[in-house]
């Protein structure tokens, strides 16, 4: 504990005698400082126990030792120090009385007792305070050590909860809670993911201070680089004290250790994650299976997808890449989920990943995919459905959605998609509708000239799939009519209706460019 009032009054060999504020002699002594200036307000700190013998202080006016008192109180002083026998024999009654209305305690200083004497016992007392403070903070740094290396995060997160008599929650890079102690303070820690996300957008190291009064929560960044890989929450009724800034600081330290170290492990089960997938794609499950060992649990026994991601785009500088964060982002919904998964960057363009089908994985890329529907920053395909042997189909199907994924300009496209609904969405980009447009310029040119309507009839006629009479009543012409402009069409475009081929390219050209034709 600092040094108080009441630990002052009660030295024996300082001889103080409390004449006022004996109500608040509790107060912490943060320095005690001798000033006989009339107004010593600009050199105050708030905190000090002042030291005077009253020679500016005009004794004799009640009112300017009112506005004496007055001044010290707003300035934080938190005693004051009147030292009889040197201008006053005794206390004035005036200083006595304005110390009472402003509950500023009031401590007169015989005159054998130096000021040095108490300014030494001040000092003597917060440096015993701060000694204390070191080897408390040296003991918790060894307990949180211990328990680091003997039992793993959770319990750092339990022994400093206990140290700084509040709670604390470990988070992750995507904000959800790893542990938390005591188990009352799941929930509490649980509210302030917003909080943890916005600190995860400045570099590590970085803190935040959240919360009221009667709440009061520290943020803590973790990680050694630029990227944060996880949060410190730290939840105490009052700012922390030296001991628990200690224990803090150590507790941070312990678990960036801990998350570089996971990342180490992380890495090399990333080598043996690109093995085994490497085993999938050229056909071999079984060695693929001796491979992996227990490492991915039942994954490969189980149906699973198949997931390819690359960037959209160029990279800003200065921005966070698009791949890894989505990795952590996947990795730490199957943490979270208890599940497996296998995660391979194939290279700084490319993700792939493997993970159970309808599990956390699959749910977090469409919680992704709603987020980031505006401008996404990496677009992803994912697979069917699949088992060991039909791993290299499952690739091909990811590629495939991904191709599409990338022409839409959609974060996510999933493979099912693509084989439940129609080819003609596939056809909607700039090269197949410049391939239409060309293909059916010299018709719509020659209807322009008002001299027919051969597109039209064209379409009525490959809808009807060359039934003429059919064709010719949607049109509502003689079928010698239709026949005449089926050769036109035949010499205007130099192709023969008759070939399976061409009479597929114009179907598929007109079905194209005909939400164009409809707008204008």
């Amino acid at each position: 504990m600092p040094p108080t009032l009441a630990s002052l009054v009660q030295h024996s060999a300082l001889k103080l005698t409390v004449r006022a504020g004996e109500d608040r002699l509790d107060t912490p002594v943060r320095w005690a400082h001798v000033s006989e200036l009339a107004d010593p307000v600009p050199y105050m700190e708030g905190g000090e126990l002042l030291l005077i013998t009253g020679m500016k202080l005009d004794a004799e006016d009640p009112e300017a030792t009112r506005r004496y008192v007055r001044r010290l109180v707003r300035a934080g002083v938190v005693g004051l120090g009147f030292a009889v026998g040197v201008t006053y024999d005794e206390t004035p009654q005036a200083l006595v009385e304005a110390a009472r209305e402003e509950g500023l305690p009031l401590l007169e200083v015989p005159r054998r007792t130096p000021f040095l004497a108490i300014s030494k016992e001040v000092s003597a007392a917060i440096a015993a305070d701060q000694y204390r403070s070191v080897t408390a903070g040296f003991e918790a740094q060894r307990e949180l050590t211990r328990a680091a290396l003997a039992e793993g995060p959770p319990a750092v997160v339990a022994k400093l909860a206990a140290h700084v008599n509040g709670w604390a929650a470990l988070y992750d890079t995507s904000g959800a809670v790893l542990a938390a102690a005591p188990e009352w303070a799941a929930r509490r820690a649980a509210r302030l993911t917003a909080d943890v996300e916005r600190l995860r957008e400045r570099s590590a190291p970085a803190s935040a201070v959240v919360g009221g009064t009667d709440d009061r929560v520290e943020l803590q960044s973790l990680g050694t680089g630029r990227r944060v890989r996880g949060a410190l929450a730290v939840g105490t009724g009052a700012p922390l004290g030296t001991a628990e800034r200690y224990a803090v600081h150590s507790a941070v330290a312990l678990l960036t250790l801990t998350t570089e170290r996971s990342r180490s492990l992380q890495a090399a089960e990333q080598r043996l994650g690109a093995a085994v997938l490497r085993m999938l794609l050229s056909g071999q499950p079984d060695h693929a299976r001796a491979v992996a060992g227990d490492l991915y649990g039942t994954l490969l026994d189980a149906p699973f997808r198949l997931l390819i991601a690359e960037p959209a785009g160029e990279r800003d500088p200065g921005a966070e890449p698009a791949l890894p964060a989505l990795a952590e982002a996947l990795e730490a919904a199957a943490a979270h989920a208890g599940e497996a998964v296998l995660t391979v960057p194939e290279s700084e363009e490319r993700l792939v990943v493997l993970a159970g089908d309808g599990g956390a994985v699959v749910s977090a890329c469409d919680a992704y995919a709603e987020q980031e529907a505006e401008e996404a920053e990496a677009f992803i395909g994912l697979s069917a459905p699949a088992g060991p042997v039909a791993a290299a189909s499952a690739y091909k199907q990811a590629e495939q959605a991904l191709s599409v994924a990338r022409r839409r300009g959609r974060a996510l496209v999933e493979h099912e998609e693509l084989a439940a609904g129609s080819v003609l969405p596939l056809l909607a980009d700039d090269a197949v509708r410049a391939f239409a447009d060309g293909l059916l310029r010299a018709l719509r040119e020659h209807d322009a000239t008002g001299r027919g309507d051969l597109v039209a009839s064209l379409r009525a006629w490959l809808s009807r799939h060359g039934q003429w009479d059919a064709a010719a009543a949607d049109l509502g012409v003689h079928r010698h009519t239709l026949r005449y402009r089926m050769r036109r069409v035949e010499e205007i475009l130099g192709r023969s209706l008759d070939d399976p081929d061409v009479r597929m390219e114009l179907w598929l050209a007109l079905k194209t460019t005909a939400g164009e034709s409809a707008g204008k």
